[in-house]
């Protein structure tokens, strides 16, 4: 990591918080997929943000230049850092009224950084990152493939994080244009007081997603093992993104902020009293940290007028069609996260079949549906009780109690049965694990077994 960068300053800012920074490294193509998507989505919503990036090298900037020319137009201000290497400065889009340029001195380590941070009203982003040095790269040394360079950091939705990094990008834009930099933090300032939990976070992660399977479709690398660790790098940041989305929407929720973790440390430990299989656990656990991505039942409408409202599902004992669930369809974007989808969309069905959406009855629904739904109402539970002065043993009880009063109606009543089990572990001490994602490393919750069991179980910028 570079000496004073600004990817630096903020691992040191965290090193020793109870949130420190998780890093991973990206490959350039991930990168690119990623800023593009980042970046079009500024042209689609109206929040007027704030835009801070950072080119390795001028020249890199002017590939972009006509592209942030529109970016511009939809933006309150644009700030582009990089070292002054290429006659930048004369292209018109550098001449916009709302473009600055802050040419890097070349040792600045900020030169040979690679940012986007964006603010805005609506949502906030940003990716943050530097590229290997030629040590971390090992004995095969740099590649010969421009998308196969890799980069180390991070990118993110969570507004805090967006909001400090900013900071750290405008106090560093101050030693080359204090001017600028007042400018920027009273562009700043409104957007911080105004910001709530993103409307649309949904569509900006769709969009990143489309952008990384296209990346991956038009990649020409010459060997399949190459192509693979590509692939895999990709696909590890589809599911990055919409952990992140659901990271976003506990944090938001300050009753529960919890919820995803201790849903899925119940869902993993009911698997294996279930006795299911590792493949089948995994869907479960994937399941438990995204299932309150815009769930049924907190959906005021299912879609805009005018839209189509159903979708093919290829399941065993499943109708043809049944109603989309804005957020559970977000995961179909991604082939790999369909299965993901029909276990989310199908957690608001009653054993009974008075459910939704599809009036699904007993064993008709997806198990991993049924416990899903169980295990989440449970912890609901627990979390509303545990303010009281009940013992955790009494609380246990208590949120059982309020479950079985809907055995054989809204849940299965051999789930219940087990969660019985599970109650009686817990009131007995048994401690279960807590378990954030990986956000920086995403794919750990997939593999290709996995991907095969899902299957059957579900019909340049530098």
């Amino acid at each position: 990591m570079l000496e004073g960068s600004i990817l630096q300053q903020l691992q040191i800012a965290h090193r020793n918080t109870t949130r420190p920074i998780r890093f991973g490294v990206y490959y350039k193509n991930t990168l690119v997929a990623l800023c593009h998507a980042l970046e079009d989505h500024i042209l689609t919503e109206d929040g007027k943000p704030l835009v801070i990036t950072a080119f390795q090298q001028g020249k890199w900037y002017l590939q972009e230049a006509e592209r942030y020319a529109s970016i511009a137009q939809c933006s309150r201000e644009i700030v582009i850092m990089a070292a002054p290497d290429a006659g930048f400065a004369e292209h018109p889009t550098s001449q916009l009224s709302n473009v600055d340029l802050v040419a890097l001195n070349s040792a600045d380590p900020v030169a040979q950084e690679w940012h986007l941070i964006i603010l805005s009203p609506e949502y906030t982003a940003m990716v943050l990152c530097q590229e290997l040095s030629e040590a971390d790269y090992g004995v095969d040394g740099r590649p010969d493939s421009d998308v196969e360079r890799k980069f180390y950091g991070l990118w993110t939705f969570e507004p805090e994080l967006v909001q400090e990094t900013a900071q750290l990008a405008i106090a560093h834009i101050k030693k080359y244009n204090p001017e600028l930099a007042q400018k920027l933090k009273a562009h700043q300032n409104p957007i911080q007081s105004t910001f709530t939990t993103p409307e649309h976070l949904s569509a900006v992660v769709s969009r990143v997603v489309d952008y990384l399977q296209t990346g991956q479709d038009n990649l020409s690398i010459p060997t399949a093992l190459r192509q693979q660790a590509l692939d895999r790098n990709l696909v590890s940041n589809e599911i990055q993104a919409f952990l992140r989305m659901a990271q976003l929407m506990d944090m938001a929720d300050v009753k529960n902020p919890m919820a995803a973790s201790e849903v899925v440390a119940l869902s993993e430990t009911m698997g294996q009293l279930l006795e299911l299989p590792a493949w089948q656990i995994k869907r479960l656990r994937l399941a438990g940290f995204l299932h309150r991505i815009d769930p049924l039942q907190n959906a005021e409408s299912l879609l805009t007028p005018g839209t189509s409202t159903s979708y093919q599902e290829q399941a065993p004992h499943c109708p043809l069609t049944c109603p989309l669930v804005p957020g559970a369809q977000v995961l179909r974007t991604m082939p790999r996260l369909r299965a993901i989808a029909q276990i989310i969309t199908h957690q608001s069905e009653w054993w009974n079949g008075t459910g939704e959406p599809a009036n699904l009855a007993g064993d008709e629904i997806p198990l991993e549906s049924r416990i899903l739904a169980l295990v989440a109402d449970f912890q609901w539970r627990v979390n509303n009780i545990k303010s009281s002065e009940k013992t955790p043993t009494e609380i246990f009880g208590q949120a059982l109690d309020e479950c079985r009063q809907q055995q054989s109606t809204r849940f299965d009543p051999k789930l219940v049965d087990a969660l019985a089990l599970l109650v009686m572990g817990l009131q007995q001490g048994l401690d279960l694990p807590l378990i954030s994602p990986k956000v920086s490393t995403g794919l750990w919750l997939l593999d290709s077994q996995w991907d095969s069991h899902s299957k059957t179980s579900t019909t340049q910028r530098k």
